[in-house]
């Protein structure tokens, strides 16, 4: 039976219909809140038929286990936050406007993808890897990718002099990398009377008002 489900999903897929694929992005929204009120470890999929209203064999015409949502959703958002990281360091403009950019595109990333961002960073890497370590591996190598390249965008800045030397690099992206996963415990884009984007440059000002060089 379950190679059937299966066939049928990858049939659907290929043939990408608006219908199909939007019944999907509805389960995997459904899924996503119960991540978020549950943790992953204690969803199963019964909790996420009930919460999209679907049925249990529905459920699996659409995706083969709750594993697959998220991952599926999370791989994608990481992956493209890490490539977009490294064009911003690459790209044009001081330390300041890199390092604003990459703040607020973040911050717009987590509500473009909530809550299944937030859902990874609290969950545990070194658990996930148990049951999935090729998967973690890979989601680990994507954060080392971005943490590199904030660091070096504060290197780069501190080597031309548009933000200040106040200490080490890595230091300073891990607290910012703080900063910005901490709005886990308070933000969803349903209920704020801000905007994600609003949001980051307000934390950008924040934080860049101890990294601009004085006079």
């Amino acid at each position: 039976m379950a190679s059937l489900y299966e066939k049928r999903r990858t049939l659907a897929l290929g043939e990408g219909g608006r219908e199909y694929l939007q019944k999907r992005q509805e389960i995997s929204q459904a899924a996503g809140r119960v991540f978020k009120r549950k943790g992953l470890s204690a969803t199963n999929v019964n909790d996420i038929a009930t919460e999209a209203e679907v049925d249990r064999a529905t459920l699996y015409y659409y995706f083969g286990s709750k594993q697959e949502i998220f991952e599926e959703v999370v791989t994608a958002a990481v992956t493209n936050n890490a490539k977009g990281a490294e064009v911003i360091r690459l790209g044009p403009g001081t330390g300041p406007d890199k390092l604003r950019n990459l703040i607020v595109s973040l911050m717009v990333s987590y509500a473009a993808h909530y809550p299944f961002l937030y859902v990874f960073i609290q969950e545990n890497l070194t658990q996930l890897g148990k049951t999935r370590p090729e998967w973690s591996k890979a989601m680990r190598d994507l954060n080392h990718q971005y943490e590199a390249s904030i660091i070096g965008i504060i290197q780069d800045g501190i080597a031309d002099g548009t933000l200040s030397a106040t200490g080490d690099a890595k230091t300073i992206a891990y607290g910012l990398l703080g900063m910005l996963g901490w709005t886990n415990r308070w933000f969803s884009p349903e209920d704020s009377s801000q905007s994600a984007e609003e949001i980051g440059n307000t934390f950008a000002d924040v934080f860049l008002g101890g990294l601009i060089p004085r006079g």
